[in-house]
């Protein structure tokens, strides 16, 4: 099981979250061509964070992540690629590597999947996690697994710190 990070190269763009629809229809097609069980996931403005499990056997997430990354790309207008870019073909839309790291123990999965269904708050997107859309949180919800007010309410304790 693995935790990913994966970033656009312009951390200012919102490319995810105007392009959702989009990501979703690569990262389906991928899934179906190359499975894996997305344990976790969050869709952010700039970013995203993923927990996979893959089939037994197999640790190729690189291979995965590259046709995400590459079918998410394809028809879009490239950004601003530097020249060993160009010569790569890559259009400068992604940031060349991702984040990743193995979830050792149970502890660690639940530690993670906080972390991203925490982050749209973080980032100050929302102030309650119930409010981002984009977000397996809402399948956790929905099976039972977190309450829908999981992670309070930022407004709620946002300047009552005394005077």
């Amino acid at each position: 099981m693995f935790f990913f990070t994966v970033v656009l190269a312009d951390r200012s763009s919102t490319l995810l979250v105007d392009q959702a629809d989009r990501l979703r229809r690569t990262y389906r097609t991928v899934f179906q061509r190359r499975p894996f069980e997305t344990v976790a996931i969050c869709i952010l403005p700039d970013h995203l964070h993923a927990i996979w499990t893959l089939p037994e056997g197999d640790v190729d997430f690189s291979s995965r992540w590259n046709l995400i990354k590459s079918g998410f790309s394809r028809g879009l207008e490239a950004g601003f690629p530097s020249s060993s870019k160009l010569r790569k073909r890559e259009k400068g839309i992604w940031q060349r590597r991702f984040w990743e790291h193995t979830i050792r123990d149970d502890a660690d999965l639940e530690r993670h999947v906080d972390y991203i269904h925490f982050n749209p708050v973080k980032h100050g997107l929302v102030t309650r996690v119930r409010d981002w859309s984009l977000s397996s949180f809402h399948r956790y919800v929905d099976q039972g697994i977190l309450p829908l007010d999981w992670g309070g309410d930022m407004r709620d304790v946002a300047g009552h710190f005394g005077e």
